[in-house]
C-alpha cells in the first residue's frame, strides 16, 4: 500500500544513530544518507526515511500519528524496544507487552525517538 514513509528529523545523525540501532533488531541494514543529507532505510516493499523539514522550522511529532515496525517474535520486539532505549528514544504506552482487541492478538512495543515521533514493533501473535 505504501511506497514509503519520510518524518522529520531534528539531527540526522542523532536520528540516524538510533533507527539503525532499531532497525538492525529486525533485520535492515544501516540508514544511507543522501547528498541533501536525508537518510534512507530500504526494506523488500518500501523505504523509510528521516528528513530536516523543508520549511526549516523544527521536526516535530505528529499527535494521534504512530510509524509501526514488524516484528518477526516478541523476542525481536523486546530487542527493538532495548536498543531505542540505550540510543536516545524514550518509552511510551504501556511497557512491551500482548494486548487483545477487535479479536486479534498482538505484541506490542512502544517507543519515541529523538525528534519525539511515536512509533511501535509488532508482532501478530496467532
Amino acid at each position: 500500500m505504501f511506497s514509503h514513509v519520510m518524518i522529520g528529523a531534528n539531527d540526522i545523525e542523532e536520528s540516524k544513530k538510533f533507527y539503525d540501532a532499531i532497525l538492525a533488531t529486525l533485520g535492515y541494514k544501516p540508514g544511507v544518507i543522501d547528498e541533501k543529507g536525508r537518510c534512507f532505510y530500504f526494506g523488500n516493499g518500501g523505504i523509510f526515511a528521516l528528513t530536516k523539514p523543508i520549511d526549516g522550522m523544527p521536526a516535530s511529532h505528529g499527535n494521534g500519528t504512530t510509524i509501526g515496525f514488524a516484528a518477526e517474535n516478541p523476542e525481536a520486539a523486546d530487542a527493538w524496544h532495548e536498543a531505542g532505549l540505550a540510543n536516545g528514544g524514550t518509552t511510551c504506552e504501556d511497557p512491551p507487552g500482548v494486548r487483545e482487541g477487535s479479536g486479534m492478538k498482538l505484541y506490542l512495543a512502544y517507543l519515541r525517538d529523538p525528534a519525539g515521533n511515536k512509533i511501535c514493533a509488532m508482532h501478530r501473535v496467532s
